[in-house]
């Protein structure tokens, strides 16, 4: 067997102890190494890259000698127990899990967690906890090198979170702060810092739930028209916003701009669904009705007020996805620059046949794999005499622009 010993972030918690006792290997961090009594003649392996690690690891095992892990909190949470039971199967492990370091900093500031959304950005790309701490009200950040208080302060300076920075926890020289992200932008943290918390002080205690993590997806999608605000039927019908979400593809992690937003019935429903959302709107009332919108669906939607495309160069994000629901005789540049930015693909919807091939020639161009459909439905309308008729929606042209698989070139920052 394999005994996996998490070194837990409890306030005032013992060193582990004889937790090696009879092990002839004990790999772990210098930390818990100096933290645990040895056995006479024992190995030590200090973690560093993981592979050799494991390979002495392997080389004992197949002796069948004992092998001690030392790990930090709760190891099979973000932790060394996935890699273990990759490579030796779950059946050679005994674990004996600490309190992670998540539970520790939420126990320390008073707050439940069932309802929090967890993150790891340690040896991660960054942008994914990003985007889950700009859609989700409570989320607990995992840091490490090149990806801590400082750099998650710098990203989300502008969406009106509270950091809780825990560094060092379970230790003498435990520090639990609360500042802005500002605030954590300007600081220098070191190598210390357990866990960030990125709270919305008003949502920060959210309703009891049946579910842990992620919120559950939303019942239904394509809602109807008349549940957002909009003026003159100046909205994306619901028939139309059904493609154009499935091939948006929103989900926990991405982000999503919406480009000429309207009512922000696209940007709602993509942040209902999980994403990260940024919605470009050039008219005042419209900027408006995309935040009340928001607001009455209990969503965090990022407004930015301006014309595209000039307004896009002041976005310093790269998105996933981009829906364009406006344009005029901009449409072809704006779908150029959005197509130049976006990872993953752009939705174009063109009311206007006569800019269908520039749309698409601009989608081409920027390298992405392009289709559409044009989409004309007739929903049922009662008549007097209790029948019933069908009524015509305008057409509307969807097209879209994916980029091909493993191709990030071009990508803009």
């Amino acid at each position: 067997m394999i005994t996996v010993v998490g070194m837990g972030a409890a306030a005032g918690a013992a060193p582990a102890g004889d937790v090696a006792a009879g092990a002839e290997l004990v790999v772990g961090g210098r930390r818990h190494l100096d933290a645990v009594r040895l056995p006479e003649g024992v190995r030590t392996v200090v973690l560093g890259a993981l592979a050799p690690a494991l390979d002495t690891v392997a080389e004992y095992v197949e002796r069948g000698r004992p092998v001690t892990v030392l790990a930090s909190g709760d190891p099979g949470f973000f932790g060394i127990v996935r890699a273990l039971a990759e490579r030796f199967g779950p059946e050679r492990l005994d674990v004996r899990a600490g309190v992670s370091s998540v539970a520790a900093a939420f126990a320390r500031v008073g707050l439940p967690w069932d309802d929090a959304v967890v993150a790891s950005a340690h040896g991660r790309d960054l942008r994914t906890a990003v985007n889950v701490c700009r859609a989700y009200p409570k989320v607990a950040v995992l840091t490490g090198p090149g990806a801590g208080p400082a750099e998650l302060g710098a990203a989300l300076r502008d969406d009106g979170r509270v950091f809780v920075v825990a560094s060092a926890l379970g230790s003498a020289e435990e520090r639990v702060e609360r500042v802005t992200p500002a605030e954590a932008a300007a600081r220098d943290w070191g190598r210390a810092v357990s866990v960030v918390l990125c709270l919305d002080g008003a949502r920060a205690l959210g309703p009891v739930r049946a579910l842990a993590g992620v919120r559950p997806g939303p019942a239904g999608w394509a809602l109807a028209e008349d549940a957002f605000a909009h003026r003159d039927s100046m909205i994306t019908k619901f028939e139309v916003r059904a493609l154009a979400l499935a091939r948006l593809g929103p989900r926990p992690g991405d982000l999503v701009w919406d480009v000429g937003a309207g009512s922000g019935s696209v940007a709602v429903e993509c942040a209902r669904l999980g994403a990260a959302v940024t919605a470009v709107e050039r008219t005042p009332d419209g900027v408006g009705r995309v935040r009340a919108n928001a607001a009455a669906h209990g969503v965090d939607v990022r407004v930015v007020h301006g014309a595209a495309p000039a307004v896009l160069a002041g976005l310093g994000e790269v998105p996933d996805a981009v829906f364009v629901g406006g344009g005029g005789r901009e449409l072809p540049s704006i779908v150029a620059e959005c197509a130049r930015r976006a990872r993953r693909c752009v939705v174009v919807a063109v009311a206007a046949l006569d800019r269908v091939p520039a749309a698409r020639e601009a989608l081409l161009g920027a390298g992405l794999d392009c289709d559409g459909v044009l989409l004309q439905s007739s929903r049922l309308a009662p008549l007097p005499g209790d029948v019933t008729r069908l009524a015509a929606t305008n057409p509307v042209f969807l097209l879209w622009g994916v980029r091909p698989h493993g191709r990030t070139e071009g990508v803009a920052p």
